[in-house]
């Protein structure tokens, strides 16, 4: 768990003696100030952005409820659904407990109706654990790297700090920054930070951010698209401490019948273990692919309008017509390309292919193999499309 490390977005920041913030691009902050209940001190943009750079945690426990509402088509939903608890997360409702006591002692915990998923992280030793499977990877970790431990797949945040500091790191001069109104968050007092694109060709509407009043920490991070009233996105506390967890949450010791597999940092486990293939350097890739055999992506753009470009494996276990790990056939990769023909067809000077779209994101999958993606319209990736060929 990544909480409150440095903060690439106040290199855009310049505060002077009046509080007011000039991005690199010349466009001013809004100094408004807090409103509505709970009646708090006036803070401006800049105030809010240095509480967030500089707040230290000790640490924290409590439980987050994180909901998606993407606009997937309903037989993706079904898909998303019945994929493997941590990659499910991309739809519905979900429950989270978490505890924090530093970079090297966290423990994220995804409760579901048949059990529960834990990712813990305590020193050099990492643990995914299933009460369902009654599986564990263990990871040997380098207790000199404070990012090695897993993550949620997908780069899924898990609570409303990682989110956060996603959001953060995309501050640039396309960004429009401003305050919103107080609120009242897992019973604490909280302010509002508002992000927004200006450029149009993204399909984000605005970020918006609760930022405890005393702890200066993220209490709730939601992520709105263009046109849709609720968030598309949204992960917040519902119950919250700030006194440090005892040394014993981080403690995991396998209970009796649990599979357990040994894993170096570099590798995910048999079948790319609970995580489905996200591996604790930071890598992701297709469970039980070799190098050779993953497929490159690289990004085109920056900031909001960032647009991802991959190409789709030519062979991988799962994919259609091919077995996955174990020999079995690869259920949920040959349930999506079979849902292909449902998407519209869409063709210009960059080629033809088929559009998947979402309140939130577009892919374009290319007949030529290519998958290109993002937070923005169809025609930003069209244009990609065109200068990737």
């Amino acid at each position: 768990m990544s909480l409150f490390q440095s903060r690439p977005a106040l290199r855009w920041l310049v505060p002077t003696s009046a509080a007011v913030v000039v991005l690199g691009g010349g466009a001013a902050i809004g100094t408004l100030a807090a409103a509505s209940e709970p009646n708090l001190p006036p803070r401006d943009a800049a105030q809010l952005l240095v509480d967030l750079q500089t707040a230290r945690l000790d640490g924290l426990s409590g439980t987050v409820l994180q909901r998606a509402d993407l606009g997937l088509p309903p037989a993706l939903e079904t898909l998303a659904g019945n994929s493997s608890e941590l990659a499910a997360l991309a739809t519905g409702r979900h429950t989270l407990r978490v505890w924090y006591a530093g970079p090297d002692q966290a423990r994220i915990a995804l409760v579901g109706t048949l059990g529960e998923t834990d990712v813990i992280r305590n020193g050099s030793d990492a643990w995914v654990w299933s009460s369902q499977k009654k599986e564990a990877v263990h990871y040997k970790l380098d207790p000199g790297k404070k990012d090695e431990s897993p993550e949620l797949p997908g780069g899924l945040p898990a609570t409303p700090e990682e989110a956060a500091d996603k959001a953060l790191a995309a501050i640039d001069p396309t960004t429009e920054v401003r305050v919103g109104r107080s609120a009242t968050i897992a019973g604490r007092d909280a302010y509002e930070l508002i992000l927004a694109p200006r450029d149009k060709a993204s399909l984000v509407e605005e970020i918006r951010i609760a930022i405890d009043a005393e702890e200066k920490v993220p209490l709730r991070f939601e992520v709105f698209a263009e046109g849709v009233e609720e968030p598309a996105f949204e992960v917040a506390f519902t119950q919250v401490d700030f006194n440090r967890p005892a040394p014993e949450q981080f403690v995991f010791n396998p209970p009796p019948g649990t599979k357990v597999t040994e894993s170096d940092a570099k590798g995910a486990g048999p079948d790319g273990g609970p995580f489905g293939g996200h591996r604790p350097d930071g890598e992701s890739a297709e469970p039980g692919t070799a190098p050779e055999q993953r497929p490159e992506t690289r990004t085109v753009g920056t900031g909001w309008t960032t647009v991802l470009v991959g190409t789709m494996p030519e062979s991988a276990p799962g994919a259609p017509g091919t077995p996955g790990a174990g020999g079995e056939p690869g259920t949920d990769l040959a349930q999506l390309a079979g849902m292909l023909d449902q998407f519209p067809a869409v063709s210009g000077d960059w080629g033809s292919g088929r559009l998947f779209s979402t309140h939130l994101f577009n892919v374009l999958l290319t007949d030529d193999g290519r998958v290109i993606g993002g937070l923005v319209t169809p025609e930003r990736l069209y244009e990609v499309a065109a200068q990737t060929k």
